[in-house]
């Protein structure tokens, strides 16, 4: 079972933050855009503090024992849920076995694969050639029509990098470096393998407590419109759009992304 460690950032209630899933040290979060909030920073299996792990043991689901096993270690009673992509899946899951633990569940940018959902290549083609009129888009249009056609390539996913960010700035680059070079090989197919549980809209709807999904305006995955019909699965759902921001909304605007988590978890 992998370690957890976190950091404290700032006063304020406890926030759990799942990065997203063991496919990035959590380092890549920065500071969230200085959340005002006592942060809680989990090291995922095979990330991180954490050290190497298995394949076997990645499957998502796996993880929710261990941020449980981080909780009543830290002395937490009822903790507010943040989640980036992938760690969406962490998130949901670890809500729906331990709802009596989690007061406010808020879902960046997040992915919706453990939701049912599929990604739509009509809608993800959409979404990218939304940004045609960009300086670089010529350089990886050849790798996006291999991605939308089925491909799994690393190098060819690799080159889509400045899709996930709104501004294709040398901050932007430098992240898409430094998160390229930390990804766990492999770590997707470990991470949705075979037997990995999909929420279904009987449980969601079952979750009673306030969740906000926030999306980037131009992130093409999950995009905007996505994220909306996510949206309709939890009863007490609040959708955030941030205008101009890709898969990482805190780097594109922080003051943006800062009031707007700030703001849910206040209520």
């Amino acid at each position: 079972m992998g370690l957890l460690a976190h950091d404290e950032i700032g006063t304020g209630a406890p926030l759990l933050v799942v990065p997203g899933g063991p496919l990035l040290a959590p380092s890549y979060l920065g500071d969230l855009g200085g959340i005002p909030a006592r942060m809680h920073l989990l090291h995922l299996r095979g990330t991180g503090r954490s050290g190497p792990a298995d394949a076997a043991d990645l499957r998502f689901d796996l993880h929710v024992d261990d941020v449980e096993a981080y909780r009543e270690h830290a002395g937490l009673d009822q903790v507010d849920v943040l989640a980036h992509s992938a760690g969406t899946a962490i998130a949901v899951r670890y809500a729906l076995r331990h709802p009596d633990r989690v007061r406010r569940l808020a879902l960046i940018t997040p992915s919706l694969r453990s939701l049912g959902f599929a990604p739509d290549v009509t809608s993800l083609r959409a979404s990218a050639e939304a940004r045609s009129g960009e300086e670089w888009y010529p350089a990886v249009k050849d790798a996006l029509e291999a991605v939308l056609g089925g491909s799994f390539s690393a190098a060819d996913w690799a080159a889509l990098s400045p899709f996930y960010y709104g501004r294709w700035d040398e901050v932007a680059q430098e992240h898409a470096r430094a998160s390229d070079a930390m990804r766990l090989p492999d770590a997707p197919a470990a991470y949705y393998a075979a037997g990995a549980p999909v929420a279904t809209a009987e449980e969601l709807a079952g979750m009673d407590f306030p969740v906000l999904l926030m999306a980037g305006g131009v992130d093409p995955l999950p995009s905007p419109a996505a994220v909306a019909e996510a949206a309709r699965l939890f009863p007490h759902a609040t959708v955030v759009v941030q205008p101009g921001a890709g898969h990482y909304p805190w780097l594109d605007d922080a003051e943006f992304f800062r009031n707007a988590v700030a703001d849910f978890l206040a209520g």
